[in-house]
């Protein structure tokens, strides 16, 4: 065999156990018999075989023996490393380690095990909480008029805050050994979202208490006397809390928070000499914080007098105060766009209170960030996902039906292309937010805090419900912007921006969260390096990081391999877990999960610290990551509902898009990546063909849309877990009703448009008189008449918009 072909072997050798990911020593014995071989057949001389074994031992002997690696090559690189690596604060540090990384590891792997997503169990409901979703949910429903809640009484009514606390809907989430419903994150967003669906304001009332806030501390972190006294009473509603970490001055910047305690001793109720806190702080946007009975309250704690110890600046932390302690002000309300639930500022000024009241006690001082980043990460999984979907599924219901009972040019709105398009957008969006709100409420039910996916679902949700609501006004035109009892979309388009600003600002959150937090939990290595690098222990730090850097290279060359031959066969080369025609999703986003891996280490090789400071580069980067997860999550729900051919055209439709935009994103890095050699190196790998990934077809957008357009099991499914009212005089009951009726007439009027009988009677000049002469004419009978007469009638009534007195405005 001639020499090009065994170093030809060798590379495919080489490239084979790159692509398979072997570990190293079996890499090294695969290249020593292809050597061997080499030897034995291919009849080079004696001298060139002893200097090919001498150097192929200079370099498999070092690497392979862990003393010698790590003195050669690991310790020398750790110095450096340890000059180079970014500083990092310690809120940084605490939000970085905060939750659980999941299925976003995998995804972030470049080698995601499909079979294992697909074996995750399918989230679903008990009887229990099935019930309470039917009963008291559905109820509460029917309670709330929100037009009257936002325009006339700026609040909930008395007797829904009744109810809600009777039925302990702010108590979802406790035990109930402390008198809680002990709902799973499921039910907990199943919850929110059919109360969403309804009224934005009765479900922001509903989901505060269940998300980040003294209940949720309280459980995870709290003393058993905290948890005694105060979980029942949370439960039943006796104490209504609220949350105050956001200031003036201090938002997504932990650091800057300008709301301090300081440890002192002073006397407190009656007794003296009392080791406590006295606390000032300056908070605002405190949702339920002007009802609120119960604070908790997050500030920097400092002990000048060292009465618990050495350290003077012990960290941030948390308590629990009722609002009634001397100093607390309860301030006015602010008004969140004229959504009207309870929502303001607060103050303290020289608040003194004891230990105990911080939250687990004084075992707790100075945890306080991580704890609530280890809370945020299973709330933000939840509330604002669930509102999301349900706005999504409003809108795919209510606007779909309005677009076929809207005619314009004698023909139903929801045919004209323009139309079709939008409501192709609702549905298919709407078809994924569901997949992601299920997949990450399953985790949680897990066990798991995912803090990067819980960024993502709060992020991609509330920006696609945007979208959604967006396009649903648009399709509504003039009926969406006068606000009134009959629009379903104005307060739902007003709270949009509430949405996308609390919980971490959206910005932030793609640009920095999202990735920033993902590139270091969800990589397999680069955690492991960060922690060797700031081990004092030298022993330990060597041997952590000649570990994790030998494996953080290996990864890097098979990302590199895998996704050069993946992109040139397509993805086949990955075996699809499924037999039906989405199997191909799933090698595409293997192809894109290899791709995004690779380009991930290249960058932060590259740029080292600078990374974080790309904010648009790590937009782009979250970007991909996002699409994969909605991508993942869209398939795993069409698995979990039996793959319904009538979902097909979703499934479809939403992985063709996640797919281009993760292109998108990935080639938006490429044009932007500031070392050019990188970027033209990293698109030879990823892009070697070229970029063929294009968004859902037109047609493929007209299938789903058209589904909106009329009663089927598949609008059943995209739109369930709604309340939908059976009463004509509530709006979506009364469009639910028009679009039934409309469908009824349709084949009279079709007789009645193809005779165009108005033409050849001028004297007709309303539907009555035409009516009759049809009638007369034996176009159509009686009973068709009526059926005209009846859809005509509903159809106006949905149509109409709200007019109001001079004097009323």
């Amino acid at each position: 065999m001639d020499f090009s072909l065994w170093v030809l072997l060798l590379l495919a050798g080489l490239w084979v156990v790159a692509y398979l990911r072997t570990p190293l020593w079996f890499a090294t014995l695969v290249m020593a018999a292809i050597v061997s071989a080499y030897t034995l057949f291919g009849k080079a001389a004696i001298p060139f075989q002893l200097l090919l074994w001498l150097l192929f031992l200079l370099v498999a002997i070092p690497l392979n023996i862990p003393f010698l690696r790590r003195s050669l090559i690991s310790d020398r690189l750790l110095v450096i490393f340890k000059k180079i690596m970014p500083s990092m604060s310690q809120t940084e540090r605490e939000a970085l380690q905060a939750g659980t990384v999941w299925w976003d590891a995998d995804l972030f792997s470049g080698r995601p095990n499909w079979n294992k997503m697909l074996l995750i169990p399918k989230p679903q409901l008990t009887k229990e909480e099935q019930a309470f979703v039917d009963g008291p949910v559905d109820e509460l429903c029917r309670m709330l008029d929100d037009w009257k809640i936002n325009h006339d009484d700026h609040d909930l009514p008395a007797e829904v805050w009744r109810f809600l606390k009777d039925k302990r809907f702010f108590g979802m989430i406790i035990p109930k050994r402390y008198g809680g419903l002990e709902f799973s994150a499921l039910a907990h967003s199943s919850v929110v979202m059919k109360i969403a669906s309804r009224s934005v304001t009765a479900a922001v009332t509903v989901m505060v208490p269940n998300s980040l806030g003294p209940a949720e501390l309280l459980m995870h972190y709290g003393t058993e006397d905290q948890k005694n006294y105060y979980l029942p009473k949370l439960a039943t509603g006796e104490e209504v809390p609220c949350f105050a970490l956001t200031g003036p001055e201090a938002g997504s910047d932990a650091g800057a928070m300008p709301d301090t305690g300081v440890v002192v001793k002073q006397e407190f109720e009656g007794k003296p000499d009392v080791v406590g806190i006295r606390l000032n702080w300056d908070k605002r946007y405190i949702t339920l914080g002007p009802v609120a009975t119960v604070l908790g309250l997050a500030f920097k704690l400092y002990d000048p007098d060292h009465l618990l110890g050495d350290t003077e600046e012990l960290g941030i932390t948390v308590a629990l105060i009722p609002t009634d302690t001397p100093g607390v002000s309860i301030g006015r309300r602010h008004n969140p766009l004229n959504i009207m639930f309870q929502n303001g500022p607060n103050y303290g000024k020289d608040v003194f209170i004891p230990m105990d009241w911080i939250i687990g006690g004084a075992d707790r001082v100075g945890q306080g960030w991580r704890m609530l980043m280890e809370s945020l990460a299973a709330g933000r999984s939840i509330s604002l996902p669930a509102l999301s979907t349900g706005s999504g599924k409003l809108a795919s219901r209510s606007t779909g039906a309005y677009a076929r009972i809207r005619r314009q040019f004698k023909m139903p709105i929801g045919k004209f292309e323009g139309v079709e398009e939008a409501l192709a957008r609702i549905a298919g969006y709407t078809y994924m937010m569901e997949a992601a709100r299920t997949m990450t409420a399953g985790a949680v039910d897990l066990g798991e805090k995912p803090s990067v996916l819980s960024a993502v679902v709060k992020y991609q949700l509330t920006e696609h419900m945007r979208q959604v609501v967006n396009d649903a006004m648009d399709i509504r035109g003039g009926s969406g912007i006068c606000l009134g009892p009959h629009n379903l979309f104005g307060r739902v388009y007003q709270a949009v921006p509430i949405s996308i600003t609390v919980e971490g600002a959206n910005i932030l959150t793609r640009s920095l969260i999202i990735y920033g937090q993902g590139a270091i939990r969800c990589h397999p290595y680069v955690f492991s390096e960060m922690q060797a690098v700031a081990e004092s222990d030298q022993a330990r730090a060597s041997e952590m990081f000649d570990r994790a850097f030998f494996g953080h290279v290996g990864f890097t060359i098979s990302n590199a391999v895998r996704s050069f031959l993946l992109a040139l066969t397509g993805g086949r080369l990955i075996p699809s877990p499924v037999s039906n025609d989405t199997g191909r999703f799933y090698q595409h986003l293997s192809r894109i999960s290899a791709a995004f891996a690779f380009s991930s280490d290249v960058a932060m090789l590259v740029l080292g610290g600078a990374l974080k400071r790309k904010e648009k580069i790590s937009g782009r980067f979250a970007d991909v990551l996002s699409h994969l997860y909605l991508a993942s999550a869209t398939l795993k729900r069409f698995h979990d509902d039996g793959a319904p051919e009538s979902d097909a055209a979703f499934v479809k439709w939403v992985c063709y898009n996640s797919l281009y935009q993760c292109q998108q994103a990935l080639d938006g890095v490429l044009r932007n990546f500031p070392n050019r050699p990188a970027a033209m190196l990293m698109r030879l790998v990823i892009f070697p063909l070229g970029r063929h990934f294009r968004p859902p077809s037109d047609r493929l957008g007209r299938r789903i849309a058209r589904v909106l357009l009329e009663p089927s099991d598949a609008r059943d499914r995209l739109t369930h877990g709604i309340f939908i009212s059976s009463d004509t005089d509530d709006a979506i009951g009364r469009i639910e009703h028009a679009l039934d009726k409309v469908i009824a007439a349709e084949e009279a009027s079709k007789k009645l448009r193809k005779a165009d009988i108005s033409y050849r009677i001028s004297a007709l000049k309303d539907l009555e008189a035409l009516l009759t002469a049809a009638v007369n004419e034996n176009i159509i009978t009686d009973d068709e008449a009526d059926l005209i007469r009846i859809a005509d009638k509903a159809r106006k009534a949905t149509i109409m918009v709200d007019d109001f007195a001079q004097d009323a405005m």
